[in-house]
């Protein structure tokens, strides 16, 4: 039994990762259903500190998602239009051109939104969409160091 419970919590920590380059699959939830998992096999009676730290990176990582892809755009000179686009076209980007849609597709929704609500130049746009694009992969990779930390912590605590 030790066996299942060990492939079924690596592979919600697997697939968490899977979530920093895939958007629609919700990261911090997989981590979480880790844990869950180790709980049910094993126990739920971790250190009070794992429990603590962990709820505290769960909010960090839903700040820093947010964030990165808003100071993105923001950096770069694009407006709430932008920001939509850019999130709108994360979301849709993947599904429409595999792999690379994950970034063709916040850099022309920002464009997009750019271009269609706030009538700016298209070299505007171009740099909005710029933006949106480093503001997602500042979020993957500090989403990806939080991830890693979360779980050094989970195998230090048990």
């Amino acid at each position: 039994m030790d066996i299942v419970a060990w492939v079924l919590i690596i592979a919600c920590f697997v697939i968490s990762f899977v979530g920093l380059v895939y958007p629609i699959i919700p990261s911090v939830l997989f981590i979480a259903a880790g844990f869950i998992v180790y709980g049910l096999f094993y126990t739920f009676a971790l250190p009070w500190w794992f429990w603590v730290i962990e709820v505290l990176f769960v909010v960090l990582l839903f700040v820093v998602d947010t964030l990165a892809n808003l100071v993105g755009v923001k950096k770069f000179g694009g407006s709430k239009a932008g920001m939509w686009g850019s999130t709108i076209g994360l979301l849709v980007g993947p599904f429409v051109i595999p792999f690379a849609g994950i970034l063709i597709g916040p850099f022309l929704g920002a464009v997009i939104g750019e271009l269609l609500v706030e009538k700016t130049t298209f070299k505007q746009a171009v740099r909005t969409g710029v933006g949106s694009v480093v503001g997602f992969l500042t979020s993957v990779a500090a989403k990806g160091v939080v991830q890693a930390i979360m779980i050094i912590i989970f195998v230090l605590a048990i």
